[in-house]
């Protein structure tokens, strides 16, 4: 199915064109996937804006000598 949107507020374009840029997707598919959520078709329960941050959930290999050098300072410095 095929539509012709007018009127777009300059505010939506900008939104609809920086997720576009940021996903690698193009416009249509960011505006399609947009009406979806909007009209309940896809669940909004699926997240994925925080992924770059969370990453493998692998600690660094360093974190644990950190964790035990603040487990060992003297109990006055805590």
């Amino acid at each position: 199915m095929q539509y012709t949107i007018r009127s777009v507020p300059p505010i939506v374009d900008k939104a609809l064109r920086d997720r576009a840029r940021k996903s690698g997707k193009s416009i249509n598919e960011v505006a399609v996937e947009a009406l979806a959520k909007g009209v309940g078709v896809i669940p909004n329960s699926i997240f994925n804006d925080l992924d770059w941050f969370i990453g493998n959930k692998s600690l660094d290999a360093s974190f644990n000598d950190a964790l035990n050098w603040l487990d060992n300072l003297p109990q006055d410095i805590r």
